[in-house]
């Protein structure tokens, strides 16, 4: 059957009813309606009725008219009758998509609540940057996922994989315990042992031995000084060194800037003291 031309020179404008925009309807009823070039709809809402929509553009502008920078939600809603919508849209504001249900309708324009959902990917991802199923990360937790090497002060190393236990065990001064919140408490003893030596960190600082309030610094023991290759400068406290023995007999000297104008003196023993007494009548 011959096709049938309408031709007009200019533009051509259908109007229903009698206001100035049109009031009425127009139907096309035909098997099939074609448009050879470009179709424009202007309003405010399009509805397509049809069963499939097939679309030949390989990619769709959704927002076309937003002239603003990252302002704007947008993205796609799913009808759910009764229950509440699906969305799956971009959130302007956080800068990322989003998937779930909401009470909007189509009609929104800035998604203010939303519930998240769920979305289901493949169990085993196959590049760096692909999303990981739960089961993929319980799989590789449960059966050694990941391998943890810990290595010591003498250069030995110890490897755990993911369901071994890594104990963490205090000395004779150091004690371990697990506290509220899953945190891991190391604490020094207040009664140190078995310590041999204790030395400053910095070259020519003061090592310092202090009580808490009026406590005293208690030796039990014997105290051992080393020879003074010179005779240190005397401040307001008094420092006690040896050097070799003088007239006092017993090399062990003292100075103090307030005591004998800062001059050291040798502290005598009970025999020089002794014989002085008897010399000196």
């Amino acid at each position: 059957m011959a096709i049938k031309t309408l031709r007009t020179s200019g533009d051509y404008l259908i109007k229903t009813g009698t206001g100035s925009g049109g009031s009425n309807t127009i139907t096309f009823d035909s098997n099939l309606t074609v448009v050879n070039g470009n179709l424009e709809i202007k309003g405010t809402q399009s509805v397509i009725n049809s069963t499939t929509l097939t679309i030949e553009d390989r990619f769709l502008e959704i927002n076309r008219n937003n002239s603003t920078a990252g302002t704007q939600d947008s993205g796609l809603m799913f009808n759910q009758g009764t229950s509440n919508n699906a969305i799956l849209y971009y959130d302007a504001g956080d800068n990322e998509f989003q998937l779930g249900t909401t009470t909007h309708d189509a009609a929104v324009t800035t998604v203010s609540n939303i519930t998240l959902g769920q979305i289901k990917i493949a169990t085993t991802p196959s590049d760096n940057n692909h999303a990981a199923s739960k089961k993929y990360v319980d799989d590789s937790v449960t059966g050694g996922g990941f391998i943890l090497n810990i290595g010591a002060d003498d250069s030995t190393e110890v490897t755990y994989s993911t369901g071994q236990k890594l104990q963490f065990l205090g000395g004779s001064n150091i004690s371990t315990a697990i506290t509220t919140g899953d945190n891991l408490t190391i604490s020094l003893g207040q009664n140190l042992t078995n310590i041999e030596s204790i030395s400053s960190a910095t070259s020519n600082a003061n090592l310092t031995l202090a009580s808490n309030g009026t406590g005293d610094v208690v030796i039990n023991d014997t105290l051992t000084f080393s020879g003074a290759a010179s005779t240190p400068t005397a401040g307001s406290v008094t420092k006690i060194y040896n050097k070799t023995a003088g007239g006092g007999g017993t090399g062990l000297y003292f100075n103090n800037s307030a005591i004998n104008s800062g001059t050291e003196d040798e502290l005598i023993s009970k025999k020089k003291a002794t014989a002085l007494a008897i010399a000196l009548g």
